[in-house]
């Protein structure tokens, strides 16, 4: 007989289409109690492993706000009292990111890359996501784009890794080059006072002025993918850049460019972004689950918020939504976490 369950915890309460979920139960007093099912509205989620107590389901797609409910049996469909998760909304698809989208600081739209296969030359590059949810083609001038962000006066500035370039791209749509000559460019970044700071994947961070000169600052292990950056509410610049490790580390380097470790024990961590508490925000995997983790502080706790596969950036909007992107779309959660005004 099925019986209604309910429902203790679910692990992380949010999440995108495929992103893997934990719900767990009272345990059952019967040892041959049937494993756990869940539902996500009317619709079975797909079982990864399950006990009588604990089940490790995938996020179906369906629409934002759903709620989860669970019952101890293989068919039915108990009508228990469901308990809230959180399904991303899909903003975009189609589309190829590969770091972290941005917010422009004067309108709100969203601005994402369609970035390719190294020397693509793809007819749409940058995308443009207006507060309305409007997807517009925005610009095709820039091959392999990879970081997006805004100085504080509100000028776009795209890295390119194809050529090692930077560009900014103008109210016109035009990209006119604004720093070249460094390696395979990715992570961007701009610090309090509006100082650039670029990330070369084959070990470089890079200082560049307001002309657009360029300076090794910093030296880092070489990574397979790219470099992210962002800045801290402690003025330190953090930075990631995957490896062949499955425990890679957050590296954090001060005013000096001198490297320590803040975090190690992630698996490829990418895209990061900051909150108003002070608290990191990383694109990665932990203890063998994937998603968005959420680094405390001074380090000593790190935990899946957002479950999700194929994950390469976020950012924060003024609202308190997390947008994040996977590789081919772009999601938005309303969690009300907002980010840091360096964001």
């Amino acid at each position: 007989m099925n019986k209604s369950r309910q429902i203790e915890r679910i692990d992380p309460a949010a999440g995108i289409p495929g992103g893997e979920v934990a719900v767990e139960c009272a345990p059952q007093f019967v040892n041959s109690a049937p494993t756990l099912s869940v539902w996500f509205q009317d619709e079975r989620a797909h079982v990864v492993a399950a006990t009588s107590s604990r089940a490790l389901v995938l996020v179906p797609d369906l629409i934002e706000g759903a709620k989860v409910e669970v019952s101890a049996g293989h068919d039915d469909h108990a009508n228990g009292k469901p308990s809230p998760f959180v399904i991303a909304e899909k903003l975009a698809g189609g589309i190829h990111p590969v770091s972290s989208p941005a917010f422009d600081p004067a309108d709100g739209s969203l601005f994402v890359t369609r970035s390719g296969a190294r020397g693509e030359d793809v007819p749409v590059s940058l995308f443009r996501i207006s507060p309305d949810g409007d997807v517009e083609e925005f610009s095709s001038d820039i091959t392999n784009p990879t970081s997006i962000a805004f100085d504080r006066t509100g000028r776009m500035f795209v890295t390119s890794r194809f050529d090692g370039a930077v560009y900014r791209v103008t109210s016109l749509r035009e990209a006119v080059m604004f720093s070249g000559d460094m390696g395979i460019a990715t992570g961007l970044a701009f610090n309090r006072d509006g100082e650039m700071f670029v990330g070369d994947r084959t070990g470089v961070i890079y200082r560049v002025n307001e002309i657009g000169e360029a300076k090794p600052w910093a030296q880092m292990e070489p990574s397979v993918s790219a470099y992210h950056l962002a800045f801290g509410p402690d003025d330190g610049l953090y930075v990631t850049g995957p490896t062949v490790s499955s425990f890679d580390s957050i590296t954090r380097f001060d005013d000096d460019g001198a490297p320590t470790v803040f975090y190690r024990g992630l698996g490829r961590p990418q895209g990061l972004a900051f909150d108003r508490d002070g608290n990191l925000y990383v694109a990665a995997s932990v203890r063998g689950r994937r998603g968005i983790v959420r680094i405390s502080p001074d380090a000593s706790q790190a935990d899946i918020v957002v479950a999700g596969m194929n994950l390469v950036g976020l950012a924060f909007s003024v609202k308190g939504e997390m947008i994040v992107a996977t590789n081919d779309a772009v999601y938005s959660l309303p969690l009300g976490i907002h980010g840091t005004l360096l964001d």
